[in-house]
């Protein structure tokens, strides 16, 4: 209950400030990524809903950064930010072994990208064990709509959360997206509703040693009820999303 409080309490301060300059400039390097002639049109679709311009910015992803994408899907964010980060950087992009397996199709595609470019390494593995598989110390550790998968699936978060912590160099960054659940409903729509409490998410990785030092609503939806699932054709890539940037201490 304290570390709930606590996370609420981080909420609220944050949503009383700015939480991130509005007016930042976008780095060629990102903004070259996202307009890359090379990604799926399929990718290129999304982009209007998923600010992906916008959240590696928020990251604060700069070219020579080593990233892991966790549970990557068929690696949306993998694509871009292998080419922001350029050819002095890497990304380790990573299904969880059970994802790799009930999508083998979607997981064997990533591994063929992956194949292509020098800077992106694909592997599946548990997740908690994520950082067996990689050349650390990371600068950055992504995971978008999938913490909710690991209230539900088995895993142990508090290995989770501790790996990625171990994983990253002091001062590396710890990118949470994921889909709102009604708040103070901490884990109970996970499997069902395939959302999450922003607070619940805050005090496990808290707990693991991060400070939150960034949120960004702009990903938010305000007419998401956040009671349906986000595969509801009604709200089907529309949801209210929340962002959060965790910061390993120096």
């Amino acid at each position: 209950m304290r570390r709930f409080l606590v996370a609420t309490a981080a909420l609220a301060a944050l949503a009383a400030g700015p939480l991130q300059a509005q007016d930042e400039p976008m780095p060629a390097s990102i903004e070259g990524a996202v307009s890359d002639a090379s990604r799926p049109e399929a990718d290129r679709q999304l982009d209007a809903n998923r600010h992906p311009a916008e959240v590696l910015l928020f990251a604060g992803v700069e070219p020579g950064w080593r990233i892991a994408d966790l549970a990557a899907g068929s690696g949306y964010y993998s694509r871009v930010l292998s080419t922001a980060v350029g050819s002095d950087g890497h990304v380790y992009t990573m299904n969880p072994t059970w994802v790799a397996e009930r999508f083998a199709e979607t997981d064997a595609g990533l591994a063929a990208f992956a194949g292509e470019r020098d800077n992106l390494t694909h592997f599946s593995s548990s997740i908690e064990t994520f950082g067996d598989n990689v050349d650390g110390p990371l600068d950055a550790v992504f995971m978008v709509l999938f913490y909710h998968d690991t209230a539900w699936d088995g895993t142990d978060r508090v290995a989770m959360n501790n790996g990625v912590f171990e994983a990253l160099r002091p001062g590396g960054v710890y990118i949470v997206v994921d889909h709102h659940a009604v708040a103070g409903s901490g884990l109970e729509v996970v499997e069902t509703l395939h959302r999450i409490d922003e607070a619940s998410v805050i005090a496990e990785a808290e707990a693991a040693g991060f400070v939150l030092d960034g949120s960004s609503d702009m990903l938010a939806n305000p007419d998401d009820s956040r009671e349906i699932s986000p595969f509801d054709p009604s709200i089907r890539r529309q949801t209210d999303r929340f962002v959060l940037r965790f910061r390993k201490p120096e």
